[in-house]
């Protein structure tokens, strides 16, 4: 469990080498840490040394806080996230979040990496995500609540907000990105589903697969804080002619449709 104290002993060491206000977070998936080349860069603090914090252990992520500002806009990076499947409770994925949230953040953009089961979605594009699915088994917000950062029983009815997805939607048109729209899954992983498993997770209503982002929106959702959140989609999840998994594809194939998630989130994030 994170207690009160876990959460100010962190911002407690942040602020004695960061004192803004960021509004905006964002949470940078699999492969996509390339987005703080876009960042006038003011501290950068990793997290090994923040109290509490989780370390990052999966390649392509990073492992630090990037404060500075994006089209005028004070903003904090999480270049690299944490997952179940690496051995953290979902409370201590659900840290950072909070930690963002006591420094002023109100708005929450999150990327990452998932595998396409909609067959109209292919490798290398990008999903707006409209709604999840959590097959994870428990929630973040497991154990005592502290009714001071949110309610008991937070409504889950628009966890992703309608007007920040209006302004995706407008900003990829704009720029002759396509982008797609629905449903992520979220399971713990680390292994990788069988054929079967995408048969039922398609059936059920899911449009692609992950093993992150839903911890991270439930805590965001809970604070009462917005939140908009897209998929890279770096493989296509076929049943019927699925092919082996490949770590380098993976990333290889996020790196590539990197520039396009930079774009859009940029102008998001300026315009806002």
């Amino acid at each position: 469990m994170i207690l009160r104290e876990d959460l100010e002993e962190a911002v407690h060491y942040i602020r004695r080498y960061y004192q803004g206000n960021p509004e905006t977070g964002i949470v940078l998936g699999t492969g996509l840490g390339e987005l703080v080349r876009h960042i006038t860069v003011e501290r950068e603090i990793p997290y090994n040394f923040i109290p509490h914090f989780p370390i990052s252990t999966v390649e392509g992520h990073f492992g630090k806080l990037i404060f500075g500002k994006i089209g005028g806009k004070e903003t904090v990076a999480m270049q690299g996230r944490f997952h179940f499947y690496e051995g953290y409770s979902l409370q201590q994925i659900a840290l950072p979040i909070r930690v963002m949230y006591m420094l002023g953040v109100r708005t929450l953009y999150l990327s990452n990496a998932a595998g396409a089961m909609n067959p109209d979605f292919k490798r290398g594009e990008l999903m707006l995500i409209d709604d999840h699915i959590n097959l994870l088994g428990s929630s973040p917000l497991i154990g005592p609540n502290d009714q001071e950062l949110g309610p008991r029983f937070p409504d889950m009815a628009t966890p992703y907000d309608n007007a920040l997805q209006a302004k995706a939607k407008k900003i990829a048109e704009e720029e002759n990105i396509p982008l797609h729209k629905g449903v992520y899954v979220c399971v713990p992983g680390p292994q990788i589903e069988t054929r079967a498993e995408y048969r039922y997770l398609r059936n059920i209503g899911g449009d692609v697969v992950g093993m992150s982002t839903v911890p991270e929106v439930i805590t965001a959702i809970h604070m009462g804080m917005k939140t908009c959140a897209v998929s890279v989609l770096t493989d296509e999840c076929n049943p019927d002619n699925l092919q082996p998994f490949n770590l380098e594809e993976i990333l290889a194939a996020a790196a590539k449709a990197e520039p396009l998630l930079t774009k859009l989130l940029t102008r998001m994030i300026a315009e806002s």
